[in-house]
């Protein structure tokens, strides 16, 4: 069963998955031609290439949303009769959707790899800096599987859970306005995204510097 949930479930996912290979590929290796444009020193080139760094958090964040997603579109479209009419208890029938996306994700990790690859490949680095190729591509799976885990028991919930999530935030949002109008100078908003992002905070891993090449 788990061999069809696959199937199908790449019939989904495909253009999404194979869209965010090629993205992967390409933000090493244009980063790299950026960087080569001019002579710079390591500093410079270290700088250039750091521009680029988001583009791989970016790709991670996306491409779990997107596969995650797509893993219960179908179903909350049919309503779930399909996966309730099976003969599977639901947290294994999740267990097999969850793990067939996690399989669409080793596409654009093979991408980043791929591209910065070529990037080690060319000898392009100036002296003193090395190319990590193996490090940034494991961060860019850990982070694609922490942003496929948290949209894919987001996108799992039923519509009332999402709406919790939602209004949670909005929150958030209205505490922060609600402070402004009382002329309170703290940033609740900037305070939470500290928490959430800073380590050992459960998004800690998209922020900081992504660095392909470094010293």
């Amino acid at each position: 069963m788990f061999g069809a949930i696959t199937a199908i479930q790449w019939k989904w996912s495909r253009g999404p998955a194979l869209l965010a290979t090629l993205i992967g590929f390409l933000i090493p290796v244009l980063s790299l031609q950026s960087a080569r444009r001019a002579l710079l020193t390591a500093d410079e080139f270290v700088y250039i290439m750091q521009q680029f760094s988001i583009g791989y958090s970016m790709l991670a964040a996306g491409a779990g949303l997107v596969v995650a997603l797509a893993a219960w579109a179908h179903d909350h479209r049919g309503r779930h009769v399909y996966a309730l009419s099976l003969p599977v208890a639901r947290w294994r029938y999740a267990l097999m959707r969850f793990g067939a996306g996690a399989l669409f994700l080793l596409a654009p990790t093979a991408g980043v790899l791929a591209g910065s690859l070529v990037v080690a490949a060319m000898g392009a680095v100036p002296s003193g800096l090395h190319v990590y190729p193996v490090a940034l591509t494991l961060r860019f799976a850990f982070a694609s599987g922490v942003a496929y885990a948290i949209f894919f028991a987001i996108s799992a919930s039923t519509a009332k859970t999402a709406g919790v999530i939602l209004g949670i935030i909005g929150a958030f949002l209205l505490a922060q306005t609600t402070l402004a109008m009382l002329a309170v100078r703290y940033d609740l908003l900037s305070s939470v995204s500290t928490l959430i992002f800073s380590p050992p905070g459960i998004l800690s891993v998209f922020a900081g510097r992504w660095m392909l090449i470094d010293v």
